[in-house]
Parts: C-alpha cells; sequence; structure tokens
C-alpha cells in the first residue's frame, strides 16, 4: 500500500527557466519518507534518541520522466520495496495527476547513531513498517 505526500512546487525550487532542479526532485522524496515513518508512528529524532538507529540513504537510482513546474502540485508516493535485517528499499514515484515525473528506488541503511556503523533495523519498527505495506 502506497503512502502519498503532497507537494507544492515554490519558486525556490526551481532554475531560472520556472523548471524543478532535478536535485529537488530528491528533497521532495526525502520530505515524503519522513511523513511515511511519522505516519507509521516513528519519529526519526526518537528512533535515533530512544532506538538509537537512523535511516541514511545508501543508494538512490532515480528516472527523471518529466519536468515538474513552478506552482505545480504534486503527489509523491512511497512503497516498500524489499526489508532486510539492516535496510530497506523503497519504491518512490512524484507525479502531476496521472503523470509520473519522477521514479526511484531508494536504499536506506539503518546505523547506529552514535557510531555511525551498520545496525540491525529494531525488530518491533521493522514488524511496523512491513506490516504498514
Amino acid at each position: 500500500m502506497a503512502f502519498h505526500w503532497p507537494v507544492r512546487v515554490y519558486w525556490e525550487d526551481t532554475d531560472a527557466g520556472g523548471v524543478v532542479y532535478y536535485a529537488n526532485y530528491l528533497k521532495f522524496m526525502e520530505r515524503a519518507r519522513s511523513e511515511w515513518l511519522r505516519a507509521c508512528g516513528f519519529e526519526q529524532d526518537a528512533l535515533r534518541d530512544e532506538a538509537g538507529v537512523v535511516f541514511v540513504v545508501r543508494r538512490v537510482e532515480i528516472d527523471y520522466l518529466s519536468p515538474a513546474r513552478f506552482n505545480d502540485e504534486l503527489d509523491v508516493s512511497v512503497v516498500l520495496h524489499e526489508a532486510g535485517r539492516a535496510s530497506l528499499a523503497v519504491r518512490q514515484e512524484l507525479t502531476r495527476g496521472e503523470r509520473c515525473l519522477a521514479r526511484a528506488l531508494v536504499t536506506l541503511a539503518c546505523v547506529d547513531a552514535a557510531v555511525f556503523k551498520a545496525a540491525r533495523i529494531p525488530a518491533p519498527i521493522l514488524q511496523s513498517l512491513t506490516q504498514s505495506t
């Protein structure tokens, strides 16, 4: 089941031609992943402070299909693709209406917040994330 997060394109997100700068698609996707975790019951600062872990981006594969422009109302989706003991892979799409503008596969590593070394995803977190799909 996909999680959806709305995004509006502001002038600051665009280049001089009013087209979204390519790196800002990644920012939109990051925000949607943060909201997905929140909707699953996990605040990232609480994960760090209470569980001692954080999720960091390890890899991104992205296809830019069509430009987003100033003032567009967009939807960013997050779907858990794969869950391992210390990593998650999510599929994300950024759409305007029915048109897909960008599509990505993002791999997240779970790391110990104190030393930034790979760590197992705590069982309750992993269980909750895999059940929300």
